[in-house]
This record gives C-alpha cells, sequence and structure tokens, in this order.
C-alpha cells in the first residue's frame, strides 16, 4: 500500500449519469453519498485521466439531452489508511416502513422485508431520498396490483423490492452494466425477476399495473408519452429522482393523469399519478 492516495469528488445535477460512466471506465472503488460520489486510486495519472473523461461525457450528455448539465470535480490527496473498513463502518441500514435494505456486512432484521444491497458496488442503495421515497410509496400503492415496471432500474432496490412485495416486475436499464447489477442483486436476494433487459420504455409495446421512474426529471419528461402509454387503465405511475424545482413542470407535463399524491424530501420530491 503506498503512503498517500487520491480522491475524485463528483457532484452533478445528473449525478446518475456520471455513476454509470464511472462503471464503464472500469472504476469499482467508488463511495456514494446522497449527493456526490467519491472515486479513490493510488495513481494520481488515473484521477487525471477521470476528471478528462468527466469532462468530455458531459459534452456528449448536453448535446444528446439538449440540457445544461452542472459538474463539479474536486481531487485532494490523502494518506492512505484501509479506507474501506472505515467506509463501512460509516454504512447504515435503512428502513422504510416493512423494507429493511443492509449491506452485505450487516445481519438482516426479523420481521422484515430484508433486502442485501452494497452501496459501494451499486447503483442505488436506499439512503438517496428519491429511492427512499419510492420505496414508501411501492409499499402505500401495491395492493391490487399484479405487475410492474422499473424504469431505469440502477441497482435493482426497486425491481427486488416490488418482486418481494409480490408483483411481477420487469426492469430495464439504457446501461448495460446497471442491468448486470440488477441481476447480480436480484440473485443475491433470492428474487426472480419476470424480464430485465437493456433498454427503456420506449423499448417495450407491454402495459404495466404499475410503473416507476426513478430519473432526473428532463428525462422523465422526454420519456413521458411512453411512461403513459404503458400504464394499465387504472394503474399507477410513480416518478422520482426529481428537483423541487421542476415540481410545477412535471405536474403539467402529466396533467392528462390523475394527481393522486406527491412528497418531497429536502430538495427532492416524488410524484404518484394514475391512468
Amino acid at each position: 500500500m503506498k503512503e498517500f492516495y487520491f480522491e475524485l469528488i463528483v457532484r452533478s445535477n445528473a449525478l446518475e449519469f456520471f455513476k454509470n460512466f464511472a462503471f464503464e471506465m472500469g472504476v469499482d472503488a467508488v463511495e456514494f453519498k446522497d449527493d456526490f460520489f467519491i472515486i479513490r486510486d493510488e495513481d494520481k495519472s488515473s484521477i487525471d485521466t477521470l476528471k478528462f473523461a468527466f469532462l468530455e461525457y458531459r459534452k456528449s450528455l448536453e448535446k444528446a439531452l439538449n440540457l445544461k448539465i452542472d459538474l463539479e470535480l474536486k481531487d485532494e490527496k490523502k494518506k492512505n489508511i484501509d479506507w474501506i473498513d472505515e467506509y463501512k463502518k460509516g454504512v447504515q441500514p435503512v428502513e422504510v416502513g416493512e423494507i429493511y435494505i443492509h449491506p452485505s456486512w450487516e445481519k438482516p432484521k426479523d420481521n422484515k422485508l430484508n433486502l442485501m444491497i452494497d452501496p459501494a458496488l451499486a447503483f442505488g442503495s436506499g439512503h438517496h431520498e428519491s429511492t427512499n421515497m419510492c420505496l414508501a410509496l411501492i409499499q402505500k400503492y401495491k395492493n391490487g396490483y399484479k405487475s410492474a415496471l422499473d424504469v431505469g432500474c440502477g441497482s435493482g432496490i426497486l425491481s427486488i423490492a416490488l418482486s418481494k412485495l409480490g408483483l411481477e416486475v420487469t426492469a430495464c436499464d439504457t446501461d448495460a452494466q446497471a442491468v448486470l447489477a440488477t441481476k447480480e442483486n436480484a440473485l443475491k436476494n433470492g428474487v426472480e425477476l419476470f424480464e430485465i433487459y437493456t433498454g427503456s420504455v420506449t423499448n417495450t409495446d407491454k402495459t404495466y399495473d404499475i410503473v416507476v421512474a426513478n430519473i432526473i426529471a428532463d428525462v422523465i419528461i422526454v420519456l413521458k408519452n411512453d411512461l403513459i402509454k404503458s400504464l394499465n387503465k387504472g394503474g399507477i405511475l410513480i416518478l422520482s429522482g426529481i428537483l423541487e424545482k421542476y415540481f410545477d413542470k412535471i405536474k403539467k407535463e402529466f396533467c392528462q393523469l390523475e394527481l393522486v399524491e406527491s412528497l418531497q424530501k429536502n430538495d427532492w420530491v416524488s410524484f404518484v399519478f394514475k391512468k
């Protein structure tokens, strides 16, 4: 082990895209926080290469989505410690209603629906407000429904929760690494998903009782028609990953549906619509 290592702290209003891109770049030493993530490497040149790659990726994202993407990159040199063990000490299980999410080094909890997700190895762990609200809402609105679609499945946390709650679940993500993570996490949790594919809601003509999209607001708006089309009559659409400033815009874009409920945690909002 070298005397020093380097950290790259990444913040963005499109954080999930940059998380996914980091995995595509082969990065595996990642620690996720609520609104940023940290990459660690003992090689300074690797950090410099990643900074350049993130900046180029932002340009591509802005062009593809026709949006302004904020990106803040900060690198630091630090004294080497066993940061993996230090990180594990700081990761606490998350409890949302009947669902208990814990990392692999923590024990499951009796009388709960246990989900084992390692935050350092996945795209979602229940700590973020958006995921947390989704977990609460799928528990509240699951009754009487049989099928569900998880759009932008990431780590698979919502797909696994929906399956453990008794629904037949289809999961999709445009990132192949996320699809792989969902498959692996489903296997670790003893869950068999009905279908999982690389792509989005635009790649299916099937309809579902519950559709969940925990992705950024601008992408939700782009997918609006396909999200609505994928819902069965009387079905529930749960939207999350949305900053408070987009509240009125999302409400207006989906005005053809019945707004059943909205939730807010800090700067993040979630919506429940019914068709």
